[in-house]
């Protein structure tokens, strides 16, 4: 051949330190949706996407929902968010742990060709609790992210470096970074988003590149993720909380931000669809600038929002342009154009006809629009 593709993709990942879980009937994505019956406890072994995703609907069928979190949810993410998406849950019935350590899971009883569900037993140590409890459950979810599927294939025949667990290493062209004639795209790659959208915009990247003779690059995407738990949570951007949630560290050269943010709790759709009073669109800019680096939307239907912004970002059009484009009313998305008029708000000069000499410059106004 003269190119080739690697498209394997990737499956969820299953730890292997954990005493009995390989011989468990434990369930994942692949899985779940092939029930034949609601479990009536469920235990979530994990406090990503898919673990929250999947905790509000199943807690919303009636299931007894425990999420066990070995960190804070959404670890990688905006923390008000994960606390905001977290209270939601707790509110609906969910429950958590925190700090978890799972010291076995034992198999009390398999599931019969009848349709009944197995019973298994989780002995773990928590935050919560002094010492080590058990949970029983039918359904054991394991949420703890993906690992690709590289292994096995005679890669290494073919002269591509890859990791056993993160994938194919690759250039900004999508190539193999050890054989420039073969690409790889999707789960099956390295330090890339593992996103169905990232996939099929990779793909294009490939098909330009290999036979085009393109020079497409993957850091040209602009690639927003988001939850659909309700409500949703988006997020575009390289954004990074520390320890303190103060978002640094958003792009290249740990350049510091501002951050706009405006509250639904004032946003006409909002308060009309009874959308949750704590959602909020929070915009990070270039500090001092309106260079878009990121942004986070809570919201009923923030995976649509976050389009607008990752569109300005992908297009170098500043907060200060989506401020002044004007969007139809009443819309969630007017919360958007919410963060650009406080950035215009922000440098407002006053007029000497209405201030006196010494009072022509107002101080900065907050960056968070109520």
């Amino acid at each position: 051949f003269r190119k080739a593709v690697i498209a394997t993709g990737g499956r969820p990942f299953v730890p292997d330190n954990i005493p009995g879980l390989k011989e468990a009937p434990y369930t994942t994505n692949l899985s779940l949706f092939n029930l034949q019956q609601l479990p009536k406890r469920m235990v979530i072994l994990g406090a990503g996407v898919v673990a929250l995703e999947m905790a509000q609907a199943f807690a919303s069928f009636g299931s007894d929902v425990t999420v066990l979190q070995r960190s804070r949810l959404l670890s990688k993410g905006d923390e008000e968010a994960a606390e905001v998406i977290k209270q939601t849950l707790v509110d609906e019935g969910v429950k958590f742990l925190s700090g978890v350590s799972v010291n076995e899971v034992t198999t009390i009883k398999e599931a019969t060709n009848d349709g009944d569900l197995p019973l298994m037993s989780v002995s773990l140590s928590c935050s919560e609790h002094s010492e080590p409890i058990s949970l029983d459950c039918e359904c054991l979810l394991l949420a703890l992210g993906r690992t690709a599927n590289v292994e096995s294939m005679g890669l290494e025949s073919a002269g591509v470096d890859f990791h056993p667990s993160k994938g194919v290493y690759v250039n900004d062209f999508s190539q193999s970074v050890s054989n420039p004639d073969i690409y790889a795209v999707g789960d099956c790659v390295s330090d890339v988003f593992r996103l169905t959208h990232m996939s099929g915009e990779m793909a294009k990247v490939v098909v330009q590149n290999a036979l085009f003779k393109g020079q497409w690059r993957l850091s040209s995407l602009v690639v927003p993720a988001v939850m659909y738990t309700d409500p949703e949570y988006a997020t575009v951007g390289k954004i990074h909380v520390d320890d303190n949630n103060n978002v640094v560290s958003p792009i290249e050269n740990n350049e510091e931000v501002d951050i706009y943010k405006a509250e639904l709790q004032h946003n006409d759709r909002a308060i009309l669809d009874s959308s949750d009073k704590t959602s909020f669109v929070k915009i990070c800019c270039k500090k001092g600038t309106g260079t878009i680096v990121g942004c986070t939307i809570v919201s009923t239907r923030a995976g649509e929002m976050i389009n607008e912004v990752s569109l300005a970002m992908k297009h170098d059009i500043s907060l200060e342009g989506v401020g002044r484009n004007i969007h139809s009313y009443p819309t969630l998305g007017e919360s958007v154009m919410g963060c650009g008029i406080q950035f215009i708000n922000s440098r407002w000069e006053t007029v000497s006809l209405l201030f006196p000499q010494s009072h022509r410059s107002l101080p900065k106004c907050s960056k968070y629009y109520m």
